[in-house]
C-alpha cells in the first residue's frame, strides 16, 4: 500500500505548511474574542453587584434606619419635637413607680410647663393598676390636671369593664373625661368589636355626662375606628418618632414618644401634647354639676 502512495514533493509540503498557518491565526482570533467576552461579562457582573449593594444599603436605611432615627434620638434625650404646641403632658402607670410628685409638678417638657397627667386606672374586668390610687391622689394634690384611663380587653364583657372602671376611677369636676385605651382587636368580628366599644362609651358617658376620650394608635385608628359612630369623640392618638402626626382627621391629644424624660420620673415616660390652648383644655374638663342637678 505504501508503494502506491506518491511521494510528497517539496512544493506540496510547502503548500500544506502554508495552509496550516491561517488555521493557527483563526484560532488565535477566536481566543482573543472569547477573552474579551469573558472580560465584559466580569465587568457586567461586578457592576451589577455594586448596584445591588447600593440598592440594599438604600433599602436598609429607608425601612430600618430612617423610621427609627427619632427613637434613637429619644433614647439619648434628644426628644425636642414637635414644635408649635403650647400644652404638654404625660401618662403614667405602675411602670413609672416611685414618682417624685413635688419635683414633677414644676417639671417642663421642651421648655413648656407640664400641665396634665393621665393615669392608668383599670384593665379588663378586674385588674386595677397597683399605683393608681396614689398617683391619682398625688396628681390633684400637686395641682396637675389629671385623667384616668381603662385598658380595654376586647375578649371580655364591655359592660362589665365599664362598670369596673366606674367603680374604681371616681373622676371629679376639673378632671379630664374618662379615657378608653384601645390597642387590641381580639377575636370578635369587626362589627361586634365596634358595637362593644360603643357600649362601653355609652355607659361611661351616661355616668359622667361627657364624651370619653378614645386612645389608640395611628394605624389602629385608621384601620378600625375611622367610622361615623366614633366621629364625635375626642381622640388621643399614639404616633411615635415623627415630626408631625400623619393622621388627617380631627385629634385632641397626640402621644408622640414613649422615650420622654421628665424631672421627677426615673427612666422613660410617654409624652403628649394637647391640640389647643390651655383655655381649650379647660373647656374639655368634667364640669361642675349644674344647680338643677344638685337639687
Amino acid at each position: 500500500m505504501d508503494q502506491c502512495r506518491p511521494p510528497l514533493s517539496l512544493s506540496s509540503m510547502g503548500t500544506k505548511s502554508q495552509s496550516s498557518k491561517p488555521k493557527k491565526r483563526r484560532t488565535s482570533r477566536r481566543k482573543s474574542s472569547g477573552h474579551k467576552l469573558k472580560s465584559s461579562r466580569a465587568w457586567g457582573l461586578a457592576l451589577g453587584g455594586i448596584l445591588i449593594a447600593v440598592a440594599y444599603v438604600c433599602a436598609m436605611y429607608y425601612f430600618f434606619v430612617d423610621p427609627f432615627s427619632f427613637r434613637w434620638k429619644g433614647r439619648f434625650g434628644d426628644v425636642d419635637y414637635p414644635d408649635g404646641y403650647e400644652v404638654r403632658g404625660i401618662d403614667v402607670s405602675h411602670y413609672q413607680n416611685g414618682i417624685d410628685w413635688e419635683t414633677l409638678r414644676n417639671a417642663d417638657i421642651n421648655d413648656r410647663a407640664l400641665s396634665f397627667v393621665i393615669i392608668k386606672a383599670t384593665e379588663g374586668e378586674a385588674l386595677i393598676d397597683e399605683d393608681f390610687n396614689d398617683n391619682f391622689y398625688r396628681a390633684r394634690q400637686n395641682d396637675l390636671i389629671r385623667g384616668a384611663y381603662h385598658f380595654y380587653n376586647p375578649n371580655k364583657s364591655a359592660k362589665k369593664q365599664a362598670q369596673f372602671y366606674l367603680k374604681q376611677a371616681h373622676l371629679e369636676p376639673g378632671d379630664l373625661p374618662p379615657v378608653l385605651d384601645i390597642e387590641l382587636r381580639g377575636n370578635k368580628s369587626l362589627q361586634d368589636f365596634r358595637r362593644d366599644i360603643k357600649l362601653w362609651l355609652n355607659q361611661v358617658e351616661a355616668a359622667y355626662g361627657v364624651k370619653p376620650i378614645l386612645y389608640t394608635g395611628y394605624k389602629f385608628k385608621v384601620d378600625y375606628l375611622n367610622t361615623p359612630e366614633f366621629a364625635d369623640y375626642p381622640f388621643w392618638i399614639a404616633h411615635y418618632y415623627v415630626k408631625e402626626l400623619q393622621y388627617q382627621g380631627d385629634w385632641t391629644f397626640w402621644q408622640y414618644t414613649d422615650c420622654g424624660k421628665v424631672k421627677g420620673i426615673k427612666g422613660h415616660v410617654d409624652c403628649n401634647i394637647f391640640n389647643g390652648s390651655m383655655s381649650d383644655l379647660c373647656k374639655l374638663l368634667i364640669p361642675e354639676p349644674s344647680a338643677e342637678l344638685m337639687e
